[in-house]
């Protein structure tokens, strides 16, 4: 006999036989004792089985039931217009035959395919592995599937990622912009069209799309208010490329702190680099080399705060006795290194979270309406502040 799965416990090692009613086929699972019909099974179910490759399609369940397909359609899409015993015993059908969906077909008709596109900068740095994690958990159990490319902090990446998402049917795009990115127009002509974006933790403020954003500003207020209260004047700053919201707001803080405390800004102390680790020693060897000197550094990477915590132990440099390091994302290597680093904590994995509920939201109500929300962080502190 063709193996006949049950339709109500999926089993297949216990099916019986149990006559035959209406010229279809009786079965018995005596697994979960239940009783149910299959038409004609040696035609479609055995040949199914002799060659698996095939998949399943609405006309086969068409032709085992002595029904069309238009009725097998209107049964599996919940349709009133069709009997319920009808309905229930194509369903039924549907499950022994294994019937899966073509999600492709469906996409077409309904435009929708339950998918999210995610670009994120790196899978390497765990503040957006993070990120991802909160976003992936909310997408199912709200039923989407989430599509992820990374960048690889590359801006000719990000741009061809976004296209071939947009290419790939999704219902909305969540993006994290790369630490190079600096001009926005790949994404720009793709804002207004059928597809809702939401940026999140690196976003551009000159995009009319929706922000899911770290507190950045008071995060870096509350460094460098740290930092001054520990005695330090000469606060040097690591920030990325200048149009991405992330730099211009952690900056304002450091700026809004040191004018409170009537501390000068010296430009000699900013750098905006690409955190690349050849950048972020070239920009501590020039720190090292000013009169006066620096007494403290802020990253608004964690993953650069710590390569600056070993360059300066190289360079024999006490961390944090004659210079204190900062960094931003509370990342587990900050955890791991020596002298442990003092961090921001930007609670990324609720920000990964917020951003799959505001883009899901937008999806489903077919209303993109511009949000700006800011997650609240803390200060974690340990050795290097």
């Amino acid at each position: 006999m063709a193996r006949v799965k049950c339709p109500k416990c999926n089993k297949v090692e216990r099916i019986l036989k149990a006559g035959i009613v209406r010229n279809k086929q009786r079965y018995f699972c005596k697994d979960c004792n239940y009783h149910f019909i299959i038409s004609n099974p040696k035609k479609t179910i055995g040949k199914r089985s002799n060659n698996a490759a095939l998949q399943t399609s609405m006309q086969d369940i068409a032709e085992a039931a002595g029904v069309s397909t238009t009725t097998v359609s209107r049964a599996l899409n919940n349709r009133p217009d069709i009997n319920n015993q009808t309905s229930k015993f194509i369903k039924e059908l549907a499950l022994v035959m294994n019937y899966q969906p073509n999600m492709l077909a469906q996409s077409l008709v309904t435009r929708s395919t339950h998918t999210l596109g995610v670009i994120i900068p790196s899978l390497e740095t765990t503040i957006f592995s993070t990120m991802l994690s909160g976003i992936q958990e909310v997408a199912a159990l709200a039923g989407y599937r989430v599509n992820i490319c990374t960048s690889n902090e590359k801006h000719e990446t990000e741009i061809a990622n976004i296209q071939a998402l947009m290419n790939n049917m999704i219902d909305g795009l969540l993006i994290c912009h790369t630490i190079q990115t600096n001009s926005f127009e790949h994404l720009r002509i793709h804002i207004g069209k059928r597809i809702p974006i939401v940026q999140f933790y690196r976003v551009a403020d000159n995009l009319p799309v929706s922000q899911i954003l770290a507190d950045d500003e008071a995060g870096a207020e509350a460094v460098t208010e740290y930092l001054i209260k520990k005695g330090c004047r000469r606060i040097a700053i690591v920030l990325g490329s200048k149009g991405l919201s992330i730099s211009q707001k952690r900056f304002m803080g450091y700026q809004n702190v040191l004018q409170k405390h009537n501390i000068k800004i010296d430009d000699k102390l900013i750098a905006h680099i690409d955190f690349t680790l050849e950048k972020v020693v070239k920009a501590v060897d020039n720190w090292l080399k000013l009169k006066p000197g620096i007494d403290a550094i802020i990253s608004i990477s964690d993953k650069s705060a710590v390569q600056i915590i070993r360059h300066l132990k190289e360079k024999k440099v006490a961390v944090p006795e004659k210079i204190r390091v900062f960094g931003f994302g509370n990342e587990f290597v900050g955890e791991i290194v020596d002298p442990a680093l003092s961090s921001f904590d930007t609670n990324t994995k609720r920000i990964g979270e917020e951003a799959s509920r505001l883009i899901i939201e937008e999806i489903i109500t077919g209303k993109q309406h511009l949000t700006k929300k800011i997650i609240p962080g803390k200060m974690i502190i340990r050795k290097s502040g």
